[in-house]
């Protein structure tokens, strides 16, 4: 993994059509890069270790013809390190095929040690290779490239989007999808192929999008889809509503930044036309949500990863709170594995930014045949998550293009919410008047997150950051529906800074963590005005007495009173309060990232979307 690209043109030159797509994809993480480009009867590969730039100052210092057909890469290692003769294009055969491939073949060795007993030579240590060299050889032996596809794939088990070109078969691209995304879309000069819809904007907003053992062939006059038995099929395009103007980081120094900023946009676009205030009650946009659909719901199963496992934390403090059903949360990754038991009556609950987490899908569907209904919050209406879910809540959080997320958190926590409410109805749990008063706290919310970029908040941010950016490291922690804000503020820190940082449950702190608290250790304590706040309290005191710097961040003043410094938050609904206090988190981590000169938008080893296990 992590980005493919891919273009069949009427006439020009795709070389530079490819590298600005790769550019566009750039966000999602990867460590080497390539293309493929089909010059006369022959193909030619320029791969390199490295960020796109180096590439694209080899093409330029030795350029390659011109080429109507390519395919692109962006790697993000899984197999064989990331150095030039792993890095994709893979050619297979005796040079008359090239591809590119996201994803895990998961049988490559057995079908590389077949491979090599009948005479093929491997070039790289990579599992995409063994696709490469299977269809070569095939295509060497005479077969149409599409065959030669189609034939490999059903001997491959795992996960993949690819694509293939040949010289043998000009004019024409041969994808294919399995798990990770792939999308089509037919401009005025040709057919473009990508990964991610944001790199098929500037030719067109009406796009296919392939689905699991989808194959197509693409010409510079469109598109044909097959199945992996060879019968056709209908992918009619569907209109993607993204602008292409709110890919750019709008006047910002990195994309985390703006969006960062986006964030009361993003929370007004996922929750207003959705407040039915008169009702007390929300009103989503997909099928499932009826309170007849709801009634038989017994229990709630979160699935999640990363930052999107912190607002399935979250969520399951709203569910239980507001809602009165009981939540049980795991791992996306552990829960595959663990053979769970789901009572009758279980939703799943997936959260996912891009809808295409392997993980998280996969943990979805062993959900879905355990008996449960499969609800998602996403914020990709096109992705396999939304379109296996029986029911899903759009998070209208735009393109995010920064690899830590930031404004897709703000998203699922208050689409959580809502989801909270409206289980909290459907069961008559809530009545009419609280119901209006939850969703009148959320309407307020919106000036509230505002407030937090002003000028003085920012540079009060900035400030903290630069006192504590040469920390030996940093301890968060957070008590009750904050305690998750904890371990996303030491995530995001982590992520972009690479400064050691952990969160955890204020009230665990005395039982292991506190053994770390040292003048030079810096701990983040989020506190604010509710339930837990006097306790939460007392653990800045247990910090104080060790000698610890503590910085309070929330709307609690008696918390700020005792700390050494503080982020103070307007004050809001306890169930709101993560909104607000993930905010100062996220500029915390950005401003010490920045400070310490690193890469913020495309962190070490990170991916965006992490499509593989």
């Amino acid at each position: 993994m992590c980005g493919i690209v891919g273009a069949a043109l009427e006439a020009g030159d795709v070389t530079p059509l490819l590298i600005g797509g790769l550019k566009v994809l750039e966000y999602r993480g990867y460590d080497s890069a390539g293309v493929a480009l089909l010059v006369g009867d022959r193909l030619e590969i320029r791969r390199r270790a490295g960020r796109l730039d180096t590439l694209e100052g080899d093409l330029v210092a030795s350029p390659p013809p011109p080429s109507i057909l390519g395919i692109g890469h962006t790697r993000w290692a899984t197999h064989g390190l990331a150095v030039d003769h792993n890095a994709h294009p893979h050619g297979g055969g005796k040079g008359s095929v090239a591809i590119v491939h996201n994803g895990i073949i998961e049988n490559y060795q057995d079908l590389k040690r077949e491979l090599e007993a009948d005479g093929a030579v491997f070039q790289s240590e990579t599992d995409t290779e063994v696709l490469a060299q299977m269809i070569g050889r095939a295509v060497d032996r005479g077969a149409d490239l599409l065959d030669a596809v189609l034939a490999a794939l059903r001997r491959v088990e795992g996960y993949y989007a690819m694509a293939a070109v040949s010289a043998r078969s000009p004019g024409r691209i041969v994808a294919a999808r399995n798990g990770p995304p792939l999308a089509v879309a037919r401009g005025p000069q040709g057919t473009y192929l990508a990964s991610d819809v944001l790199a098929l904007l500037s030719y067109s907003r009406d796009v296919v999008f392939l689905e699991d053992h989808d194959v197509a062939e693409l010409t510079a006059d469109g598109v044909r889809v097959v199945r992996l038995d060879g019968s056709t099929v209908e992918r009619p395009p569907k209109h993607v509503d993204w602008d292409a103007e709110a890919v750019g980081k709008g006047g910002y120094p990195h994309y985390m930044l703006k969006e960062i900023h986006e964030q009361p946009d993003v929370l007004a676009r996922t929750a207003f036309e959705r407040i039915d205030l008169e009702r007390g009650d929300v009103l989503f946009d997909s099928p499932g949500w009826s309170d007849q659909e709801l009634a038989g719901i017994q229990r709630v199963q979160v699935v999640a990863c990363g930052t999107a496992l912190h607002a399935g934390y979250i969520a399951r403090y709203l569910i239980e709170g507001l809602a009165r059903l009981p939540v049980d949360l795991d791992y996306a990754s552990e829960f595959r594995y663990r053979d769970p038991v789901l009572v009758p009556g279980t939703m799943a609950l997936a959260i996912s930014q891009s809808g295409e987490t392997a993980d998280t899908l996969e943990a979805q569907r062993l959900a879905a045949k355990l008996g449960a209904a499969p609800v998602s919050i996403c914020n990709v209406i096109s992705s396999s998550l939304v379109r296996e879910s029986k029911a899903h809540i759009l998070t209208k959080a735009g393109p995010e293009i920064g690899v830590a997320s930031t404004k897709a958190f703000v998203a699922q926590l208050t689409a959580a919410y809502l989801l909270a409410i409206r289980l909290g109805r459907a069961r008559g749990v809530l009545d009419v008047a609280t119901g209006r008063k939850l969703l009148a706290d959320l309407r307020l919310l919106r000036p509230q997150l505002e407030s937090m970029f002003g000028e003085h908040h920012l540079d009060h941010v900035r400030d903290l950051a630069d006192r504590h950016r040469n920390a030996k490291g940093f301890l968060f922690l957070g008590r009750g529906i904050n305690f998750p804000i904890a371990l996303e503020g030491a995530l995001k820190l982590k992520e972009i800074s690479y400064m050691h940082a952990e969160g955890y449950p204020a009230g665990e702190m005395k039982h292991g963590p506190i053994a770390l608290v040292e003048p030079s250790m810096t701990t983040v304590v989020i506190n604010s005005v509710g339930r837990v706040a006097d306790k939460v309290r007392s653990n800045i005191e247990q910090v104080k007495a060790r000698g610890g710097r503590v910085i309070s961040v929330g709307s609690d003043a008696k918390s700020h009173a005792i700390a050494e410094e503080s982020i103070p938050v307007p004050t809001s609904s306890e169930w709101l309060s993560p909104i607000l206090n993930v905010v100062p988190l996220q500029l915390l981590a950005y401003h010490i990232a920045n400070l310490r000169g690193c890469d913020i938008d495309k962190p070490r080893n990170l991916a965006k979307s992490v499509t593989v296990e």
